[in-house]
């Protein structure tokens, strides 16, 4: 069995337990799946690179659910990219979402779900990218891997140093109202990796669509850890 398939096994093993990541149930009625692919029609005429007008386009999709947060995009492509310069390639645009996302309100507190430590961190501050940034580092059974959160608040970043020991259920950030999280709608953007490419503080999020084969094997199913039934 390979690293990724072996940490895959240890990840969704029934016994497996984790902290939640917030302080909203996941699994609560008022969390729903929020799509951000060419399916949704909505978005064609979406107003993307005002961050105020792209908000309340994400509110109107939670309202016409009954929802308070919205979940999804694990290996989703999407469309809302061309707000940025950032995910342009000379040959290839990016457009596959490497994580999952959480949309919901700034400000709520966020929690690692397992205990590790604090690989890097940076503020990734351009328009569109994550903002401020942490990398936690994990181990199970001599496994080691990572849990990536971005557009977090800049206060998220005070005190931080690098190998600082993180238990689960720590409160490790906030979520990052814009423009300081990166200027987009409040969510966090949180992705699990087995291999960081010797990147510190920052790691890919989106990859062009000929790249998906690679990133598969190195970014796992953030749900292993989330565990919510909306994303299964």
């Amino acid at each position: 069995m390979d690293t990724a398939s072996k940490l895959i096994s240890l990840l969704s093993a029934p016994l497996a337990k984790f902290a939640p990541i917030l302080d909203h149930d996941l699994n609560a009625p008022d969390v729903v799946k929020l799509d951000f692919t060419a399916q949704n029609a909505a978005l064609q005429f979406a107003e993307l690179k005002d961050t105020a007008a792209f908000e309340q386009f994400v509110l109107e999709m939670l309202r016409q659910q009954n929802a308070a947060v919205g979940v999804g995009g694990y290996f989703e492509p999407r469309v809302i990219y061309r707000r940025s310069e950032h995910f342009e390639g000379t040959a290839e645009a990016r457009s596959i979402h490497l994580g999952v996302d959480i949309w919901a309100p700034a400000h709520l507190p966020i929690y690692a779900p397992l205990a590790g430590f604090v690989h890097s961190f940076q503020d990734n501050d351009n328009f569109g990218d994550y903002g401020p940034t942490i990398i936690l580092a994990h181990e199970l059974e001599g496994i080691t891997f990572y849990t990536l959160y971005g557009h977090l608040s800049r206060t998220s970043l005070n005190g931080l140093s690098v190998g600082k020991p993180v238990a689960a259920g720590d409160q490790i950030a906030t979520m990052g109202p814009y423009p300081e999280n990166g200027d987009w709608p409040p969510h966090l953007h949180f992705q699990v990796i087995t291999d960081l490419l010797g990147k510190s503080g920052d790691f890919p999020g989106v990859c062009a669509p000929s790249e998906e084969a690679f990133y598969r094997q190195i970014c796992l199913d953030p749900n292993l850890v989330l565990r919510s039934k909306c994303l299964q």
